[in-house]
């Protein structure tokens, strides 16, 4: 059991924010605004204590569960500023719901540990794997309420409280960003393989599946500037990428850390 052997202010801030996700996707539908701003920004903040602690530990670990709790902390901060910019936003506590699980994850399963970071610089690679997973895990999550947003319309439904053209216009703008840290990732990880480990050689699993959900993206973002694709083309080929950039890390380390339980 990792819970009961990692100190009380990492495991603290974690199950304060895991119950602070289900509290949310539980009853946030019926709390009253100012009261759901309230535990939104504590439950946040708490989530982002808890990163904090477990990256500051020693010796530093890193893994499938870190990388999908900073993935969900950095989707959801970013969908609770944007309620906040565009409050006819609709809010969907079915995201709050995701960070519960990301947040034990992590507690269950911290990731291999570095007692020496073989370079200094090898947590900006990190820093920028996670930004690229968030910011394609935001669009990922614009693009489904893209595509309900559509389906009600369809439908001859009530009036979606964001306009169409709005949501897609946000969505690829974080599909840009993420395209944009996702190519830097690509150039970091192999400039740390050539550096640290150049006879490992580049092309693994890992980079294989990273490298599949880069060229998704940068066909997509081709096809929209040159063709204007939009719709359920664009939305599918979003889930394609995510789920592809999803295996390349955690699918690959979530097999070595816990199926082989060993570490890399």
């Amino acid at each position: 059991m990792i819970v009961p052997a990692s100190p009380w202010w990492m495991v603290a801030p974690a199950l304060a924010a895991a119950a602070g996700y289900a509290g949310l996707a539980a009853a946030g539908a019926r709390l009253r605004r100012s009261a759901t701003t309230a535990l939104t920004l504590a439950t946040v903040v708490l989530h982002g204590l808890a990163l904090v602690a477990s990256f500051s530990a020693s010796p530093v670990r890193f893994g499938f569960a870190p990388t999908l709790s900073v993935t969900a902390w950095l989707v959801l901060t970013v969908y609770a500023l944007e309620t906040r910019l565009y409050p006819a936003l609709a809010t969907r506590w079915t995201l709050a719901g995701l960070g519960v699980p990301a947040v034990l994850l992590a507690l269950f399963f911290p990731g291999t540990a570095y007692p020496a970071l073989p370079s200094p610089w090898l947590p900006l690679h990190w820093a920028l794997g996670f930004a690229s997973y968030g910011l394609l895990g935001v669009a990922v999550a614009h693009a489904w309420m893209m595509q309900r947003t559509e389906q009600a319309i369809r439908r001859g439904g009530t009036a979606p409280p964001l306009p169409l053209l709005t949501l897609e216009r946000l969505t690829f703008r974080f599909v840009w960003g993420a395209f944009a840290l996702l190519t830097l990732t690509l150039l970091a990880g192999w400039y740390f393989t050539e550096l640290l480990r150049p006879a490992a050689g580049w092309i693994t699993h890992k980079t294989v599946f990273t490298a599949l959900s880069w060229v998704v993206l940068a066909v997509l973002l081709w096809g929209r500037w040159r063709w204007g694709w939009r719709g359920r083309l664009a939305v599918r080929m979003l889930y394609a990428a995510g789920v592809l950039l999803l295996l390349g890390y955690v699918g690959s380390h979530f097999v070595l850390e816990v199926i082989l339980r060993r570490g890399v």
